[in-house]
């Protein structure tokens, strides 16, 4: 759900930090994060990257539903999926040898001549002739048909690089373990990693009530995927979730817990921008970002709340490790 090298939480001396701390917890500086969000999505919109991404994404099929359950039965994992002449003319890229192709039914009309009643324009009525009986015309008829035909994901193939408008990201963070134990004990339900094989970096499950995050990624990733998904149980749970009563829809709902995402790591010196806010402008529905506009409230007092969480159980982590080197 959710590319760049960056650094992780800097150090600064206990005086500094205390007096950006009280700075960066106040209104005013989660205000300035959100602002410098919005400008920076609206600026993704009109640049090259985005266009050349569009321009691609153009090219790429959209598959019936029918045909979306019959590729997930076969390839769970596939997030874009194009024919064999399509992979090489479009996007320059050749299926791998030996890959087993996707199944999936393509439309095969065909055309057949067939004598219908001729129809008068001004009635609508069948035309008679001099015998009393419709007179009937020749024509062509297309008749609905489907074909079995052969799709590969862009997993099974190699060759020109695909445009992308978010990237993994990539680097380490400044006293992770710390950081991400607070994570944990601030979110409402259980933390853990699993293997995902959907392509998806985490999720929060609604039912089981837990949010898993997929092994394997850099400690950046990791910790910018659990307040992403930690912001969906806090809000988006149906049972539990602040917006409980008002559930808005997926695209608010991906736009806020990214929006929450970022601030949260602004605030602790994390730059997630490159992955952020591509991943909002795909979930936004236009460049006029109705959706990030509207829940503007609603990211700044969760992220503010999840902030005042974090730094609440960093100290008293800290506060465990000073009492435990004393003993």
């Amino acid at each position: 759900m959710e590319d760049a090298k960056r650094t992780g939480i800097k150090r600064k001396t206990d005086k500094n930090a205390r007096s950006e701390h009280v700075s960066l917890t106040s209104a005013e500086k989660i205000k300035e994060i959100t602002d410098k969000l919005e400008k920076g999505i609206s600026d993704l919109f009109e640049s090259d990257r985005y266009m050349k991404y569009l321009k691609v994404m153009s090219k790429l099929h959209n598959y019936s539903f029918n045909n979306s359950l019959l590729i997930a039965m076969q390839r769970p994992d596939a997030t874009m999926v194009a024919g064999y002449t399509s992979w090489k003319v479009n996007f320059h890229r050749n299926v791998n040898k030996g890959e087993k192709g996707i199944k999936i039914l393509a439309p095969a009309p065909y055309k057949i001549n067939k004598d219908i009643e001729k129809i008068d324009p001004l009635t609508q009525k069948p035309i008679l002739g001099k015998d009393g009986k419709p007179i009937k015309e020749r024509v062509q008829v297309i008749v609905p048909a489907y074909k079995v035909t052969t799709v590969f994901d862009v997993s099974q193939t190699s060759g020109e690089k695909i445009p992308e408008i978010t990237t993994e990201l990539k680097g380490d963070v400044k006293e992770y373990d710390q950081f991400y134990e607070a994570i944990k004990r601030t979110s409402p339900v259980p933390i853990e990693f699993r293997q995902i094989h959907d392509g998806a970096n985490g999720y929060y499950h609604l039912q089981d009530k837990i949010i898993t995050i997929r092994e394997g990624m850099s400690q950046m990733q990791n910790i910018k995927t659990a307040i992403h998904e930690l912001s969906h149980a806090m809000l988006h749970d149906k049972d539990n979730g602040i917006e409980k009563e008002n559930l808005p829809d997926s695209r608010t709902k991906e736009v806020e817990a990214e929006s929450i995402a970022y601030t949260v790591c602004q605030h602790y010196g994390i730059d997630t921008s490159e992955y952020s806010f591509g991943y909002i402008a795909g979930w936004s529905s236009g460049k006029e970002l109705d959706e990030l506009k509207n829940s503007m409230n609603t990211i700044r007092s969760t992220a503010s709340e999840i902030i005042k969480g974090i730094d609440k159980e960093i100290n008293l982590i800290k506060e465990d490790e000073k009492i435990s080197q004393l003993a």
